[in-house]
């Protein structure tokens, strides 16, 4: 395999990495989501897969469109096809991603609206679980207090992986991520006030474990259905010989 093909491996699963389950608030490539990748002079072909054959359709349809559309931003990628497998709405999604008719589109009178909401439901629950995560960090640390928590800004956390996530997240939802911009804001830029810290991120935390409890349930689904070792890797078909 040469040095070229090798590189267009490493581009399509950083781009798969992109693509969220929009529930789950995790990478399709962590969920175990992709099947198989298979690349060669024409192009780019992924098959993903989900924990059970009744997943529900809008979510499924935002994965395999999300993953569609990362593709398509890579240079000279050539053709794409991005397959679901095993759903009982598989040759529906398939269809409607491959001719880009869009969710109303492919559902047609069983789509009640587009998607464009639903997404931002959920960019908001991780958002709200990404600043529990940090504050609760951050309390554990045992520098900040409670009572100071209302005045934390980005600048003060420590950079890593929470943080990435919460700049993420945030960018995601329009908020700012300026150093100074405050962290425990709500979805349009809200400060908690002091009196209600507590509340606020208790009721966070039950959104971070809903979200965490999901994922690991549909992980165990998945590992279920497929009967996969722990971890397994996509099966990943690269013959791709040009640059």
């Amino acid at each position: 395999m040469t040095a070229a093909a090798l590189s267009w491996e490493a581009q399509v699963f950083s781009a798969l990495a992109t693509v969220f389950d929009p529930e789950l608030d995790q990478p399709v490539t962590e969920l175990g989501f992709v099947r198989s990748v298979t690349i060669d002079d024409e192009g780019v072909e992924v098959h993903l897969r989900l924990p059970t054959s009744f997943c529900a359709p809008n979510f499924a349809y935002l994965m395999v469109s999300d993953a569609y559309e990362v593709l398509a931003e890579l240079p000279d990628v050539g053709r794409i096809q991005v397959l679901l497998d095993d759903h009982h709405d598989s040759a529906k999604i398939n269809g409607g991603v491959a001719a880009g008719a869009g969710y109303l589109g492919t559902f047609g009178v069983e789509a009640e609206q587009n998607l464009d909401e639903l997404r931002r439901t959920f960019q908001r629950k991780a958002h709200l679980a990404a600043v529990e995560r940090c504050c609760r960090a951050m309390l554990a640390g045992g520098v900040w207090t409670l009572e100071e928590l209302p005045m934390l800004e980005l600048f003060d956390l420590p950079e890593g992986r929470l943080k990435s996530a919460l700049l993420r997240r945030r960018e995601a939802i329009g908020l700012p991520t300026g150093s100074h911009a405050r962290v425990l804001v709500d979805h349009i830029g809200r400060p908690a006030g002091t009196p209600d810290t507590a509340l606020w991120l208790r009721l966070a935390a039950a959104t971070r474990i809903s979200i965490e409890g999901n994922a690991h349930f549909c992980r165990g689904l998945l590992a279920t259905r497929y009967a996969d070792p722990a971890g397994a890797a996509p099966v990943v078909v690269n013959t791709r010989s040009r640059s």
